[in-house]
């Protein structure tokens, strides 16, 4: 199966072994991470047909590692906040993160073309907003649980396309996935492996 749209939250190691208040609260304390040589031999561009658009999450604090991926996997960025997710309390207030240098309070999406991808919509914002508690099986997930409307967004802005989402916690209708929680996960190879 090749792929129009690649959507993906990359597992992101972080150098800091200590991050939060409890210092268990980094994304290794929550999920299997990998490292950046890790993520960049992954066969993405294999996957994918002439034309298509990445869709990916990224730590702010790592910018130059994001930018790094994305060319890795063969692409071009276009949009270094293409969208922005504008966290927000149940109580419909801002969010008050930790971060590096200022608090986070929003989480961004790289959007990066190969070949002559064209979207089919003008008119998707980039600002959305969505509570930082994302419900799973009736649990509350905070970390790293991004909001299912992006999916959405992103038809909305490429059309109903053969579409992979990496990294995935669950499955989504009319899309195949990959991660090691999500049920019916496909397989993707390493570079070297291909």
């Amino acid at each position: 199966m090749k792929y129009e749209i690649i959507y993906a939250d990359p597992p992101w190691q972080f150098s800091n072994k200590k991050t939060g208040g409890s210092m268990r609260s980094g994304a290794a304390h929550q999920y299997l991470t990998t490292g950046i040589e890790g993520l960049k031999a992954m066969d993405v561009n294999s996957l994918t047909t002439d034309n298509a658009v990445l869709f990916m999450w990224y730590v702010g604090a790592m910018p130059q590692e994001a930018i790094d991926l994305v060319h890795a996997w063969g692409f071009t960025i276009k949009n270094m906040n293409g969208f922005v997710w504008n966290k927000l309390t149940q109580k419909n207030k801002p969010h008050f993160g930790m971060g590096f240098y200022t608090r986070a309070g929003s989480e961004s999406v790289i959007i990066a073309t190969k070949g002559k991808f064209k979207p089919v919509s003008h008119s998707v914002r980039a600002v959305f907003n969505a509570d930082e508690q994302i419900q799973f099986e009736g649990k509350a997930i905070t970390h790293s649980k991004k909001p299912t409307q992006v999916r959405d967004l992103i038809i909305e802005l490429c059309g109903d396309l053969p579409r992979l989402e990496m990294f995935a916690r669950e499955s989504a209708s009319g899309w195949d996935v990959f991660g090691n929680e999500a049920p019916n996960s496909i397989a993707i190879n390493n570079k070297d492996q291909s």
